[in-house]
This record gives C-alpha cells, sequence and structure tokens, in this order.
C-alpha cells in the first residue's frame, strides 16, 4: 500500500494580518453588508460574517434576516455605546468611559 506524504501549509502571519484586516475593514465601508441603526439615528456600516462570527445575538437575528443588505435597529443604544460594541467584535477590545455608564 503506497504512502502518500501529508503537507501542511501554514501562514507565518496569518493572526496578524486577520486583525489588520479586521481593522481595515471596521474604518472603510467597501464590503460593508449592514446596517446599524441607534437611538439618535446615528448608523454604523459593518460586516454580516463579522457580526455573525462575534455575536450570537447578531448571528440569531442575521439568520432570520434573509436581506442582502439588513437595517438592524438596536433600540435605547446610544451611538458611541453603539460604537464601543462595533469596535470590540472587530477588534476585541473597547474604550470606554466610567461616567458614562
Amino acid at each position: 500500500m503506497p504512502t502518500s506524504e501529508k503537507f501542511c501549509l501554514r501562514w507565518n502571519d496569518f493572526q496578524e494580518n486577520i486583525i489588520s484586516s479586521y481593522h481595515d475593514l471596521r474604518t472603510e465601508t467597501d464590503f460593508s453588508d449592514v446596517t446599524l441603526v441607534c437611538e439618535e439615528d446615528s448608523h454604523i456600516e459593518a460586516h454580516r460574517i463579522i457580526l455573525n462570527a462575534c455575536s450570537p445575538f447578531f448571528n440569531s437575528v442575521l439568520k432570520k434576516n434573509q436581506h442582502s443588505h439588513p437595517m438592524i435597529y438596536m433600540k435605547v443604544t446610544k451611538a458611541k455605546d453603539l460604537a464601543a460594541i462595533v469596535d470590540f467584535l472587530y477588534h476585541g477590545e473597547a474604550n470606554i468611559y466610567q461616567e458614562d455608564h
């Protein structure tokens, strides 16, 4: 029985590249496919795949909504809080001021 060799291809800077790509996606709206709207009628463009991968809430909402570019109204969410949430999902961290909460 012939044995075949197994090759492992590894991208040495994969994690750094993903982090950089997420940062670029967060600041640019070229490929955004979801709009998040909050109380003050502010909105943030986001990416379904990022929201889906990082949040069970968004995963559930987006599974139920098959629209090509859904608009999700984040009831009682302030603009700065929504921005912090999205920053957290894209970057794994967010900066908020204690006096704001």
